[in-house]
């Protein structure tokens, strides 16, 4: 998923969590696409341009925005809006192509009996390449049926982080670190200004702020990232999965288990 304004956007990233269940299981039954290969299709090519053509229009809506806002409750609320724009925009582009490319997957999945597909970017070994089959799928002109039934059940659990990064815990730490970020800006901000055109200056200036955030991020973010693995695992082995990975790499398949760690999390 792309982000139209990352350096003002609080990421929370976890990650994979192992959970050796069972040492005799296997994921002989586990297929791979590399989206890059899809990615590069005529009709994903013209959707990437048209959402690129957004994104700046946006940007520029945002600087005019940002120059008036006088107030970090003003500057949340035009990165809100706008970041919503910019996603109704992208759902409205990608729709109808993004369900065509998972009604392909799942197609060509369930013809190789596969119970879960994931993106070839976290695969170090083993598991079906799957690419070429969904590519001339997708390149065909016929209809793809959806599938009338569900995977079957699969020792590869996954976790939404978007929803878990919604979980108080996390929530709070990033209003923390927004409010650190807002002060350090201006306290920065009036050094950058007094360096004038030392640029050996300004570069000092640049790299102490960006210390100061990374330290401050660590000692907010860290526990809570830490306490999610956790939890994350416990779930995990309860369930008896082999691993756990982030919802954006399932392709296919795979066990949800957002739900159950979140109301851990919210215990």
């Amino acid at each position: 998923m792309k982000r139209l304004f990352p350096t003002l956007l609080a990421l929370i990233a976890l990650a994979t969590t192992l959970a050796p269940a069972a040492s005799s299981s296997t994921l002989n039954d586990v297929g791979y696409v590399d989206q890059s290969a899809i990615a590069a299709l005529p009709a994903m090519v013209n959707i990437s341009r048209q959402l690129a053509a957004v994104q700046a229009q946006l940007s520029k809506q945002y600087a005019v925005d940002m120059r008036s806002s006088r107030s970090p409750s003003q500057r949340q609320r035009v990165n809100a809006q706008l970041q919503q724009q910019f996603v109704t925009e992208q759902r409205n582009l990608e729709g109808p192509t993004f369900m065509r490319v998972q009604l392909a997957i799942a197609s060509v999945a369930s013809s190789r009996g596969l119970s879960v597909v994931v993106d070839k970017r976290i695969v170090i070994y083993g598991g079906e390449d799957i690419t070429q089959q969904v590519v001339r799928l997708l390149q065909s002109s016929q209809q793809i049926i959806p599938l009338g039934t569900e995977p079957p059940p699969s020792e590869i659990g996954y976790v939404d982080q978007a929803v878990l990064a919604n979980s108080p815990q996390v929530k709070a730490a990033s209003q923390q670190l927004a409010t650190y970020a807002e002060k350090e800006r201006r306290y920065y901000g009036l050094q950058f200004q007094q360096a004038g055109s030392n640029a050996q200056r300004q570069q000092q200036i640049a790299q102490a702020y960006n210390k100061a955030m990374s330290d401050e991020q660590d000692q907010l973010l860290k526990p809570v990232v830490d306490h999610a693995q956790a939890v994350t695992a416990q779930v995990a082995q309860r369930k008896g999965l082999l691993l756990v990975i982030d919802h954006a790499d399932i392709l296919y398949g795979g066990t949800d288990i957002t739900t159950d760690v979140q109301n851990a999390l919210n215990k």
